[in-house]
């Protein structure tokens, strides 16, 4: 597939009013543009038509290069509507690449998946799903959708968690969260399977964390695995030690529930 310009103003200018269009200023001498071009057109075929790649060879077309300002190559701008909306210089590597488009990419839902955190926060994850799935049908590359997704499916259907949020990998913004919701839908599958937790005296107390987390109560959860982490930190292969470190990872330092429980948590580590 060639992604070489044929009609600026149609292909970026126009084109841009209906999907954003990422223009790669190259040209064929440039090692950089070389090195950056592959990871550019790949992002492109991962996309799904969330964004378009147009590559601006500036040897064939200096008058486009002028009208831009490019000064150094490779050079990548992302238009939205017509007009520059974001921009980088230089051949960084995919995985920076990804990210920069995370943030810099608008999305149609934006506004709806800010609804559906909010839901998540007020513990409706039922309502959040059915804002989420027709979003992630849409837009399958957008993790920040995958993730709220995956964290509204734990009360019901943990075990959809995992493919869910393979898309998400480690050189994602989101991939923290993939990783602690990853660890808390294998705790939520074992509410409905408890035999397989270890007998002893903290089976109880851990079992109780294991369906606060289905039902997305930190505040409960995070009492209940710190208890066991104080009774015997090796129960369930050190599990209330990862149980609390995804908790922390997913919520984030400053929610009001891991700044109420991280004191204990380290205390109860380092005991």
């Amino acid at each position: 597939m060639s992604f070489e310009v044929r009609d600026f103003e149609q292909q970026v200018l126009e084109r841009s009013r209906h999907v954003p269009v990422l223009v790669d200023f190259w040209a064929p001498w440039c090692g950089p543009c070389r090195s950056l071009g592959p990871g550019l057109e790949a992002l492109a075929a991962e996309a799904n038509g969330r964004w378009e790649l147009v590559k601006v060879n500036t040897d064939e077309h200096p008058d486009l290069a002028s009208a831009f300002g490019i000064s150094s190559i490779p050079a990548v701008k992302l238009f939205v509507n017509g007009e520059v909306v974001d921009e980088f210089v230089g051949a960084l590597p995919k995985s920076e690449v990804r990210r920069w488009l995370e943030h810099a990419l608008p999305s149609p839902a934006a506004k709806q998946l800010d609804t559906a955190q909010a839901l998540l926060d007020q513990g409706r994850p039922a309502e959040a799903a059915r804002v989420l799935d027709p979003i992630v049908a849409a837009e399958p590359a957008n993790h920040r959708a995958r993730v709220l997704l995956a964290q509204a499916l734990l009360p019901t259907a943990p075990e959809r968690v995992a493919a869910l949020l393979t898309p998400v990998g480690e050189d994602s913004e989101y991939a923290e969260r993939a990783a602690a919701l990853r660890v808390l839908a294998r705790l939520a599958d074992l509410a409905a399977r408890p035999e397989q937790l270890p007998a002893g005296p903290e089976r109880d107390r851990y079992l109780a964390g294991v369906e606060a987390v289905r039902r997305g109560d930190w505040g409960a959860a995070l009492p209940a695995f710190i208890e066991v982490l104080e009774r015997d930190r090796h129960y369930h292969e050190e599990g209330a030690k990862a149980a609390c470190r995804a908790i922390f990872q997913l919520l984030g330092p400053r929610h009001p529930v891991t700044e109420r429980h991280l004191r204990t948590y380290s205390s109860a580590l380092h005991s």
